[in-house]
């Protein structure tokens, strides 16, 4: 581990300047976005897109990480003596953790992709049963070539990793007539829904139509979907990941989705990007988006109103929610 990560400057910086860094382009533009910034407070401006490192660096306190971007955004954290909260805009945080000084507040943005993800996931299983990632491939050849479609109404669903987005999910299935759903995650309760424990899957698989995977990446996760747990799958089932790739093992996918025995969509892989010679890509019965589940435009606004609430807790001296550190 870096020295820096182990040995940090704690001396505190005058309380009459408090400096935040924001991913927008100008701070007119954060004023304007966020409704004002909180008296106290004083914002540099970075957003990774080839502009330089703030001048500040050495001072500031609160980063707000630029969106779509990787563990680079990081690369100076150990000149930032200062340094006391480290927001991401994304839920997931994996990649960032190592990085993350001991001492410092790392926070996610658990929220803020719900509705844009669910979206998503539910466009996925909506494209796949109704094959329109089949019509747009025949639409330049003008191709007339219809096919039986599979319809959401009077499927069975299950939602592995019932947090938030896939709360979201459910809300979003309500006008499809969908059989049932069952829900899954790490910790099952009974109120306000009942929520099955994750070691009651094997049990479930076998009666699952529609399977929306949206666990969160971790040791206990990474790989939960392989060989016996596809196999279980119902003929004609279809797996929606909008979680991670490593959750699922990629050999076992390929190899029952080229059966044509299950279908596949999805919006992670594993590897990721997916290279351009990877069978999965020309495999009948898989659709794939580029991991595109949190970027659309209902992420601006809620990141915003993240920003600004997260931004008045650290004026106000209060607890920051989404705390992950």
């Amino acid at each position: 581990m870096p020295r820096w990560l182990q040995q940090r400057d704690t001396e505190p910086v005058p309380a009459t300047r408090r400096l935040v860094w924001l991913p927008y382009a100008s701070v007119e533009e954060a004023e304007r976005r966020l409704g004002g910034i909180p008296d106290g407070i004083e914002v540099d401006v970075y957003r990774a897109n080839g502009d330089s490192w703030p001048d500040s660096i050495a001072e500031v306190e609160f980063y707000v990480l630029p969106y779509m971007k990787g563990e680079e955004v990081l690369d100076r954290v150990g000149e930032m003596p200062h340094l006391k909260v480290i927001q991401t805009l994304t839920a997931g945080v994996e990649n960032f953790l190592p990085y993350v000084p001991e001492g410092v507040i790392l926070c996610n943005a658990a929220g803020v992709h719900d509705a844009s993800t669910a979206e998503l996931a539910v466009a996925l299983a909506l494209a796949s049963g109704r094959h329109l990632d089949h019509y747009a491939r025949n639409q330049p050849s003008g191709i007339w070539d219809s096919r039986l479609g599979i319809s959401l109404a009077d499927q069975r669903v299950l939602i592995i990793g019932y947090g938030n987005i896939g709360a979201a999910i459910e809300r979003r299935l309500a006008g499809f007539e969908v059989a049932s759903v069952t829900r899954v995650a790490r910790r099952p309760r009974t109120e306000p829904v009942l929520v099955h424990r994750i070691e009651e899957l094997p049990q479930l698989l076998p009666n699952a139509d529609v399977v929306f995977l949206v666990a969160p990446h971790t040791p206990q996760t990474e790989g939960m979907i392989g060989s016996q747990e596809l196999g279980s799958l119902p003929d004609g089932a279809v797996l929606v990941n909008v979680a991670r790739g490593k959750l699922v093992n990629t050999d076992a996918l390929l190899a029952e989705t080229s059966t044509g025995r299950v279908r596949a969509a999805l919006d992670v892989t594993d590897p990721e990007p997916l290279p351009p010679e990877h069978p999965l890509w020309r495999t009948p019965g898989v659709l794939i988006s580029p991991h595109v589940g949190g970027p659309s435009t209902a992420f601006f606004p809620r990141a915003d109103r993240l920003i600004a609430a997260q931004l008045g807790r650290f004026a106000a001296g209060e607890e920051l929610e989404n705390r992950i550190t």
